[in-house]
């Protein structure tokens, strides 16, 4: 094990970072990233101290009288980047669904699935039935294949539940990953992500209950930072998702949205109407709710991965970028309409179905994906102060990444200074 108290990374072939604490749109996207050739990094107890060329950071060593107490790490044959950042994963579930992909190919459509009774409902059921033991055991293996992909911060969120009760089990067992895994989760609580089977015929029912009995409860105890809402036509109305909403800010629940996912329904501009950090999916997205978005600083997390397991068109980034959105990539993770852990796999979708560029993409996949979850002070860039969390890559530089398509090119990752994973395994 290297020791994290102190270490250099020294002579990484490239290493490539944004010096932001904040999102970045438009051209910024491009023209932030920093590319250093023959980098290198100073860590202290977990975070970064200095960043730079080799020369830079080993002159800043020696002046400080440390050349003998810290571990060198060889990075000459890497290329180097922060730790990826999933802002969008239903990480916490039970079961599968590999025969609704089957269904999916011979034509039916994802939510005529789901109202028959399957689709999240199902899983509903599954996760319902599962021990938290039983989900501890299946999202630590995610969670692995998270880390070994180069993520180390998600998002999680609830929405398995539909209850109270299950609701509350998928973020307490959120908590517990949390406090015994490697990757950092953050936690969502999304008890609006369909009606229940009882209440399709009073919906409004459905939402009472979760404004008046699971936000209070799951505020009280501390269980989430953000309240997300499926606002979709068949599911949550946008009078319904604001009302959601709204009553998760008043018990300090920051908004997020589920928007135009499947037809423009008018979630992008819910979103920036009561002020939600992030709007995602996007792909029916109306040139309004862009515009909207924009000008009260919503970010647009997109989720290519998702158009693409559904084989529909992605969402628009060219015109979310060109209007000055903040855009973020996430794998959505979840076992409907994204199966992968992959975040290297979602950048390349990012280039190849939505004309993102590899500088982009690098920048969407890590600081702006930070400040979709409210993180970007601590990670998402490789700065001073900021947490350790660095990705050796087997790759001579940041386009390669895109070009090599298909291809988990993770040599080693770093979490608070601490290796773990070496060689594409986990320690």
């Amino acid at each position: 094990m290297v020791n994290s108290n102190r270490m250099v990374i020294r002579h990484a072939r490239q290493l490539v970072t944004n010096e932001a604490s904040r999102p970045l749109k438009g051209r910024e996207m491009e023209t932030n990233l920093k590319v250093i050739e023959d980098g290198g990094v100073w860590i202290e107890n977990g975070l970064i101290k200095k960043v730079g060329t080799d020369k830079e950071v080993w002159k800043a060593v020696c002046d400080h009288g440390q050349t003998k107490l810290v571990t060198l790490i060889d990075a000459s044959q890497h290329l180097v980047t922060p730790g990826l950042v999933d802002p969008h994963t239903h990480l916490v579930f039970a079961g599968s669904r590999e025969d609704e992909f089957e269904m999916r190919l011979q034509g039916a459509a994802y939510m005529d699935i789901m109202n028959a009774g399957g689709g999240i409902h199902r899983t509903t059921s599954a996760t319902a039935a599962a021990t938290e033991e039983e989900l501890m055991a299946v999202g630590k293996e995610r969670l692995d294949l998270f880390l070994r992909h180069g993520v180390t911060t998600i998002e999680a969120k609830s929405g398995y539940g539909l209850s109270l009760e299950n609701e509350r089990k998928q973020l307490v067992v959120a908590k517990r990953l949390n406090a015994i895994h490697p990757v950092t989760i953050v936690s969502t609580f999304m008890g609006a992500h369909a009606v229940p089977e009882e209440y399709k015929t009073n919906q409004d029912t459905f939402v009472d209950r979760i404004v008046d009995n699971m936000i209070p409860s799951i505020a009280r105890e501390g269980l989430a930072r953000f309240n997300d809402v499926f606002c979709e036509k068949g599911v949550f109305t946008p009078e319904q998702s604001k009302r959601i909403l709204e009553a998760g800010k008043a018990h300090g629940l920051i908004p997020k949205i589920h928007a135009d996912e499947i037809v423009s329904y008018g979630g992008a501009e819910l979103a920036a109407d009561v002020g939600a950090i992030s709007a995602d999916h996007l792909l029916k997205v109306s040139d309004e709710g862009i515009e909207k978005m924009a000008a009260k600083g919503v970010i647009g997390v997109l989720l290519p991965a998702t158009a693409f397991f559904l084989m529909e068109q992605p969402a628009n980034a060219r015109k979310m970028i060109a209007s000055n959105v903040a855009v973020a990539l996430s794998t959505d993770r979840n076992p409907g309409s994204s199966p992968t852990e992959s975040m290297p796999f979602v950048m390349n979708l990012a280039c190849l179905t939505m004309g993102m560029t590899p500088k982009e993409v690098l920048t969407a996949a890590t600081i702006n994906a930070a400040s979709a979850i409210g993180e970007e002070q601590v990670v998402g860039s490789l700065e001073p102060g900021k947490r350790a969390d660095l990705v050796f890559w087997n790759a001579p530089n940041y386009t390669y990444l895109q070009y090599h398509v298909g291809v988990n090119m993770v040599d080693k990752v770093f979490k608070d200074g601490k290796l773990v994973v070496t060689n594409g395994v986990v320690i």
